[in-house]
């Protein structure tokens, strides 16, 4: 029987690259260890914000039998999706906005699951075992599960990590009712390094293996739907979608490897965009450059918050007009970073003066408190406004 079993996953694993991806594990459909722990204690501390569907089902969560009770293991997939040179190099280029690596090619979820689908269904036409598929869209432990199955680690900044590709891997995971042997788990090749936690620009780690999402400039610019707290602002620079920070500076990445899935690599449009060109996106033009990127799910509204907010920190008067033209958006939250980036961009006269034309015209109390407090507004690393001292008051 152990020799079937051990078969029987030679032949998914060798399915799987055929199918595309760069690996394949197994792990028993029991809770990882440690996972739920975690989970917990990330959840008591509010660590995970405005996430509430993290707080939901917590044991199908941190137990894959309370997502599903006849599971017995799990196959545990990865795609590589590495950028194949630093996804930081436009951070001190303040015109261009920085998107994470991962959203600069075609929506992750769509390619993966996809494959994982044609996986799934070819083991239940092969053994008659039952299947269910998960792409990061259900109540999940992917990174767990991952190096229970031999996949990689997680981290000190509580992403996955390989000695094979580094901090570039997408998971997928398929549940099944085939009872077979779970892989060797990963050990933690961590060390003593700490590049990942000292790097992060907002702080976001309390320790080792814990994250405050509430802090991470990833959640902030994809999942926080409101106002992003003065505070971040100016640490964001211009990480207008996601931070590649703690993942491009982990040392394993020297054996990363350049993805050969087409789908992946990046756009042109999104390696190196524009911010006055995102700054003019409406809804329809929005939807229609993010058309296949995981970008579209934030929609308009929040994702041009962010490029605001990097305006404002790009010392950039050029980017001042695309600012300007945003103080009458009807999306509350887009008028409000309009009012930040120009009260870092203009001069006292020049703000007073636009304070004056439009304020008295805005009824949104978070838009108001922008107005009142806007100049100067120096950020916690920046000791004085960004002093581009424009004279218009156009």
């Amino acid at each position: 029987m152990a020799s079937n079993s051990a078969a029987i996953k030679d032949l998914i694993r060798a399915k799987a690259r055929a199918l595309g991806f760069d690996g394949a594990g197994f792990a028993a459909a029991s809770p990882p260890a440690g996972a739920a722990d975690g989970l917990d204690g990330f959840i008591t501390a509010g660590h995970h914000g405005d996430m509430d569907w993290m707080a939901r089902r917590t044991e199908a969560r941190s137990d894959p039998k309370g997502l599903w009770a006849d599971a017995r293991s799990v196959i545990v997939v990865a795609q590589n999706y590495g950028p194949g040179g630093d996804p930081r190099a436009l951070l001190d280029k303040r015109e261009f906005g920085t998107i994470a690596a991962y959203a600069r090619g075609r929506d992750y979820h769509l390619v993966v699951k996809s494959r994982l689908k044609v996986l799934a269904r070819w083991i239940n036409e092969t053994w008659g075992a039952e299947v269910k598929v998960f792409v990061d869209t259900a109540p999940v432990m992917e990174k767990p599960l991952a190096q229970a199955a031999g996949i990689g680690w997680q981290g000190k900044h509580t992403n996955l990590v390989s000695r094979e590709f580094g901090s570039w891997l997408f998971l997928g995971e398929i549940y099944t009712t085939l009872d077979l042997p779970a892989d060797a788990p990963e050990l933690d090749h961590c060390g003593s390094c700490r590049d990942c936690l000292d790097i992060c620009p907002t702080d976001a780690f309390p320790g080792p293996g814990k994250i405050d999402a509430r802090r991470c400039i990833s959640y902030l610019t994809i999942e926080h739907k409101g106002p992003i707290a003065e505070e971040f602002r100016v640490p964001m620079g211009n990480r207008i979608y996601g931070c590649d920070d703690c993942l491009a500076v982990c040392p394993w990445n020297k054996y990363a490897q350049l993805s050969t899935e087409p789908a992946f690599l990046p756009r042109a449009e999104l390696t190196a965009p524009k911010l006055a060109d995102l700054a003019a996106l409406d809804d329809s033009s929005f939807r229609q450059v993010f058309s296949t990127s995981p970008i579209k799910r934030i929609g308009r509204d929040r994702f041009v918050r962010n490029v605001l907010i990097a305006i404002g920190n790009s010392d950039t008067a050029d980017l001042v007009p695309s600012a300007r033209d945003l103080l009458a958006d009807a999306s509350p939250l887009v008028r409000g970073m309009a009012v930040w980036a120009l009260g870092r961009l203009l001069d006292r006269a020049a703000f007073k003066a636009l304070k004056a034309r439009h304020r008295a015209r805005e009824s949104d109390p978070d838009v108001l408190a922008e107005w009142d407090r806007a100049w100067p507004c120096a950020g916690p690393h920046d000791p004085a406004p960004a002093a581009i001292r424009l004279a218009t008051h156009a």
